[in-house]
């Protein structure tokens, strides 16, 4: 069999998943405002796919040219951008569909031609009072530089100054690092309804009051454009260069990288045009896409909502874990038992909180802690601050090369640098990914150490949206393996075995195989045999491979795969044991499981890791056991949940068709919400336990 037909490319499967994001922006049944939002995810997860992917296949094809080879890539980015143009083109119709939708629940999202002349006059006062000042435009004459002008993040108005035959061009940057991006228009008295409109479309309205006096012209239009530019860099191997200088030279150069997609709007004059695309040096392998008004889509995942309740998703507020609850502190619960905590439908404030205690508590000797992406005023780092100047060692391991958050990454690694914190960038070559934290209390003359390993970032603003797991133990097992993992990540030259945790690049490879292995041997044994996987991309080729060989042997072998997935499930003989189903919800389904039969007695991992090379072989990641049966059931019937969903599941198959999983005859069941109720049963029978066991204390005394 051809690899074509094994192996799906993972650019395409990328395409595929988006599409599943823009299946919730058209499914009626998601509350309106709901949709509008799921546009603007949409937009930004294509915004980051031309600036990874798409930009990837774009150099491997000019490499290629370089040493004189004709492009295998020429024909997958061929094909990549045929799927993008048409999703481009439903999201388009969705757009125009959705606000329509507003209109008939008296919301209006208008643009400058559609106000009434109470509105020109309230317009006019606000450009004049709030926005101009925050409007330079830059004159595209012979001599500008826009490669070196325009910015990655930001969308634009291109501006035709046309007198007699002769134009002339400028650009006007939409200042949205100022200026909210929706503003509400105020309605005459009277009118039931409400009015929103987009800053581009207020400067649209006020450009002549921008270029009047200074310029002649006759004729003034304004086209929204936007580009998109490689979102990779080489850094500087000077041995002289500090990490943080080569990260902060690397972020310089992404910014006047190459473009790959370029946006205009198709109302633009071709002789605009094509000015455009000769100043950006627009290639044959670059994306060129007619749109429409609007651009920097992604603002609209905080479209507000100007309406009733009903309009968005209810809120589920989340949980605190009964675990903490009856203790003096965090670090006697979870001396107790191990904790799990599920986020969002746990709150992140157990994490904060255990990190708050950690700073003051005078049996606390050391903080130990890898940061990959955070919130951008977090109460976490604060607290390790504190840490410091309570004189607790605090180490903190910075990856400073977590892609889009390097800037915030390096201006952290500053701030805690200066507080006194001693902070380390991890190993050469190897990225950091795994979600480790490790307290070091002294109790009774001895160091007990208290562990987080979770799937998920120290962020408490994802934390609210992400689906992930954390850890908590004080398994003296499981605590001294993440304290040499730290030690592996100050030293990965050293040699060091890990008996509980599987750690990439050490023994993740091997480690994975044998689980497989296993249920492999016992399928062939003519035992029950199964694999549960839940991971946000499968790629890797070789771990394809592995599960095709169990699916041969009669493992049967389910997933739930959220982003990429290049293994082809149902192929005759060789995949047909496999089924996979994609969540896409109002949550982001984050979290790395693995589960295995093992004969009866199941072996469950939560992971940091996906099944992707990088993480396997070139990443720092760290999954760990369950070894709380208590706990390992949980995250089995949570698993299990998921497979039972008749709304938001969709079928994942070779030919990326993303079909909803047939409900039948079935009640409905929206695993999410079921999972949410699932553990608030869970949090309240733990209450209701601890409630007789203190009563019966109470009896004994």
């Amino acid at each position: 069999m051809s690899a074509e037909k094994l192996y799906i490319e993972k650019e395409l499967s990328w395409l595929s998943f988006n599409e599943r994001v823009l299946q919730e922006a058209a499914d009626k049944s998601v509350p309106l405002i709901e949709r509008i939002r799921f546009l603007g995810i949409f937009s930004n997860n294509l915004d980051e796919f031309y600036k990874v992917r798409f930009a990837d296949v774009k150099r491997r094809i000019l490499i290629d040219r370089e040493h004189g080879g004709n492009s295998s890539y020429k024909h997958l980015l061929s094909k990549m951008q045929s799927k993008a143009l048409k999703l481009n083109l439903e999201f388009e119709e969705l757009y125009n569909e959705l606000i329509k939708e507003m209109a008939r629940r008296r919301i209006f999202l208008v643009n400058e031609s559609q106000l009434d002349e109470f509105q020109e006059k309230w317009v006019k006062k606000y450009f004049r009072n709030e926005v101009i000042q925050h409007i330079t435009p830059w004159l595209l004459n012979d001599e500008a530089d826009m490669l070196q002008f325009l910015k990655d993040e930001y969308a634009y108005i291109a501006v035709e100054l046309k007198q007699n035959d002769h134009s002339h061009y400028a650009l006007i940057e939409i200042p949205t690092d100022h200026l909210p991006r929706f503003i509400m228009v105020p309605e005459q008295k009277g009118k039931q309804r409400k009015t929103i409109i987009l800053l581009d479309n207020i400067i649209r309205y006020c450009l002549d009051d921008i270029f009047r006096g200074f310029f002649e012209y006759d004729e003034l239009n304004g086209y929204a454009i936007k580009m998109t530019r490689d979102a990779e860099y080489d850094l500087s191997h000077e041995v002289e260069h500090s990490l943080l200088e080569q990260m902060s030279e690397g972020l310089s150069q992404r910014l006047t990288a190459m473009p790959v997609r370029f946006v205009y709007e198709n109302a633009m004059p071709v002789a605009m045009l094509q000015f455009l695309c000769d100043k950006l040096k627009i290639s044959n392998y670059d994306s060129l896409l007619p749109g429409g008004r609007y651009h920097n889509f992604k603002d609209f995942i905080s479209f507000p909502n100007v309406g009733r309740d009903y309009l968005e998703n209810k809120p589920l507020p989340p949980m605190k874990c009964a675990d903490f609850s009856g203790f003096a502190n965090n670090f006697d619960a979870i001396k107790q038992q191990d904790i799990l905590l599920y986020y969002p439908y746990h709150t992140f404030e157990h994490i904060t909180e255990l990190v708050r205690q950690a700073s003051f508590d005078p049996k606390v000797l050391s903080i130990k802690i890898n940061i990959y992406r955070v919130a951008k005023d977090s109460k976490l780092m604060h607290s390790l601050i504190h840490a410091v100047m309570n004189g607790k060692q605090v180490t903190v391991v910075v990856e400073l090369q977590a892609r889009f958050d390097e800037e915030a990454n390096i201006e952290w690694s500053r701030i805690l640098t200066e507080a006194g914190v001693h902070v380390i960038f991890g190993a050469p070559g190897l990225k950091i990914h795994s979600k480790l934290l490790l307290i070091s209390r002294k109790e009774d003359e001895e160091i007990v150490r208290y562990a987080h390993i979770g799937t998920g970032n120290f962020h408490e603003k994802t934390a609210r949206i992400y689906t992930d797991f954390s850890l908590l133990t004080a398994d003296p097992e499981i605590t001294n393996e993440v304290r040499s993992v730290f030690g592996y990540i100050e030293n990965p030259y050293r040699p060091v075995k890990f008996r509980h945790l599987i750690v990439s690049p050490r023994n993740s490879r091997s480690r994975l195989y044998e689980l497989l292995d296993n249920e492999i041997a016992n399928a062939r044994a003519n035992r029950k045999a199964a694999i549960t996987l839940k991971v946000n991309n499968l790629v890797d080729r070789e771990l394809c491979n592995k599960l095709y060989e169990a699916s041969s042997a009669g493992v049967d072998i389910r997933m739930i795969i959220r982003g990429m997935c290049s293994l082809a499930p149902g192929i005759e003989g060789v995949s047909e044991n496999i089924r996979i189903i994609s969540i896409v919800d109002r949550f982001l389904e984050h979290p790395r499981v693995i589960i295995t039969h093992n004969d009866g007695n199941p072996l469950v991992y939560i992971s940091s890791a996906d099944w992707m090379t990088r993480n396997i072989d070139h990443r720092i990641e760290v999954a760990t056991p369950i070894r709380d049966e208590r706990l390992k059931k949980r995250i089995i019937d949570l698993i299990n949940i998921h497979f039972t969903d008749t709304v938001k599941a969709r079928w994942i198959d070779k030919e990326m068709s993303n079909r909803y999983v047939s409900r039948g005859n079935r009640k409905k069941i929206r695993s999410q919400i079921a999972i949410y109720d699932y553990l608030k049963n869970v949090e309240k029978q733990t209450r209701k336990q601890k409630a007789i066991e203190v009563k019966d204390d109470e009896n004994t005394r």
